[in-house]
């Protein structure tokens, strides 16, 4: 018995020991470990690097000297904010950016003082719209196997507080608009993610039962009448979480010194007719730079959108100077714009300043970081992460863009008093995407819109929702 347990040790540890693998080719054997770990000196300079991060923040440590000095706040065009928003815990950029964009043009045009559209009225019908789509979808797909792609793509992405500005334009088209003071911010609002995570196990269980319903054989039309009953149980949870939305209420406008000009009854339909630029959210061009695909051409993301009968993600693919000519011919005429970054990159968020020079990790880490926005893009290293309002501009004596400035709705504390300005190198390195008014679209934008569209499946990675 004895002999037998010896044996059964030696066992294991000849298991356990390196040589009992048997080499496989391209797998890291002694000799290549031997040359990996030689490559490394531990130089004093090394030592020093090594202590220096084990002890504090990388990205402090790589924090490029040479470019902290005072940043240059001036703007040539600039188009005025007037009230930083800010939207905590939730992912509601693209919507915060939209109503931003549409709330300039309101308090131009009635002299306004602080005005705000409430996002949680908007917030409120995209939650229940997007319930309803994912239930229809997963109806239509309800005889495929759960291993199909699309199928698949549906229970991982049931809902969420993401989107775009098509959302916003389709949303305010549908339902109106209303002031914050008419629905104002709540807890689950301005925090979204357990409201969300009860929504999504709710949706999947609805799911479950529709596709059970479908191999049971039971008819369309019964089962949309089920699908009714569900979303009332998704109303109620909204409802509890973000309030009723009205029907009707009465709005007093202040002008810039706070004195009262009108009180007057509204819905969220007229309220919307008389404080939004219709021409923003019915005639409107979303523009994109992914260097990854051809240019001037359209692009369609498949059934991608806020509502069911509403429009799917449709860009048109242009170089970076295209856009930004587009851009600066709708600030000279008091337009801000809806816009997509990659914002975390390259972020100096103590001063609201994005810049590629912000920070040197190759110098610190002793190697380099080569690849251009087309490698980026195809790599997943980095693609549309957050909404902003673009809302100024630096031009040089030549009339080229130095630098650009969005104000962000992470509080009036963040970055620079609200606001994140950028470098027109970061522009071209890290923006994405653009909306502007038809009107302001170049011929070559004009031409692409007429092409068909080329469709995309909605995992495509460069669309992603914003958050």
């Amino acid at each position: 018995m004895r002999q037998k347990n010896l044996l059964a040790f030696a066992l294991i540890a000849l298991l356990a020991s390196p040589s009992a693998f048997a080499q496989t080719k391209g797998s890291i054997d002694e000799a290549t470990m031997n040359q990996i770990k030689s490559s490394f000196k531990n130089t004093p300079t090394d030592k020093a690097i090594r202590n220096a991060i084990a002890n504090c923040d990388l990205k402090s440590l790589a924090t490029n000297e040479d470019n902290k000095n005072a940043m240059d706040t001036h703007f040539s065009i600039e188009l005025k904010s007037k009230g930083i928003t800010d939207q905590k815990s939730s992912g509601r950029c693209w919507l915060f950016s939209g109503l931003n964009t549409l709330r300039y043009k309101a308090i131009k045009k009635f002299n306004l003082g602080s005005f705000e559209f409430s996002q949680n009225y908007i917030s409120f019908y995209d939650l229940l719209e997007k319930s309803n789509i994912f239930l229809e979808r997963i109806l239509s797909s309800a005889k495929k196997p759960m291993d199909d792609k699309t199928v698949d793509w549906l229970f991982h992405n049931v809902i969420g507080d993401g989107g775009n500005y098509t959302g916003v334009a389709d949303l305010i088209t549908k339902y109106g608009a209303v002031p914050q003071e008419a629905m104002h911010e709540t807890k689950s609002s301005n925090s979204t993610s357990q409201m969300a995570k009860i929504l999504e196990l709710k949706l999947r269980e609805f799911a479950l039962q529709i596709r059970d319903e479908v191999a049971k054989g039971t008819s369309t039309a019964k089962i949309e009448k089920e699908k009714v009953g569900m979303l009332e149980t998704i109303y109620r949870v909204l409802v509890l979480n973000l309030g009723v939305p009205p029907t009707h209420f009465t709005y007093t406008m202040y002008n810039t010194k706070n004195e009262p000009v009108e009180t007057a009854e509204y819905t969220p339909q007229s309220f919307r007719d008389k404080f939004i630029d219709k021409e923003a959210i019915t005639d409107y061009v979303m523009l994109m730079n992914d260097p990854s695909r051809p240019y001037y051409k359209t692009y369609q993301v498949d059934f991608d959108r806020h509502i069911l009968e509403g429009k799917d993600w449709t860009y048109v693919n242009l170089p970076a100077d295209d856009i930004k000519e587009m851009a600066i011919t709708s600030l000279k005429d008091s337009t801000m714009m809806y816009f997509s970054c990659d914002v975390g990159k390259e972020l100096d968020s103590k001063r609201g300043l994005l810049d590629t020079d912000n920070f040197d990790y190759a110098s610190l880490i002793g190697t380099t970081f080569n690849m251009d926005k087309k490698q980026r893009i195809q790599s997943f290293a980095s693609g549309s992460s957050h909404a902003l309002c673009l809302m100024a501009v630096d031009l040089n004596k030549d009339g080229k863009p130095t630098k650009w400035m969005v104000e962000n709705s992470w509080g009036a504390d963040s970055g620079y008093n609200g606001h994140l300005i950028m470098t027109d190198k970061w522009f071209d390195e890290y923006m994405f995407r653009l909306v502007i008014k038809k009107k302001y679209a170049s011929e070559k934008v004009l031409e692409a819109l007429k092409l068909k569209p080329i469709l995309l499946p909605s995992w495509d990675p460069m669309f992603k929702q914003e958050e």
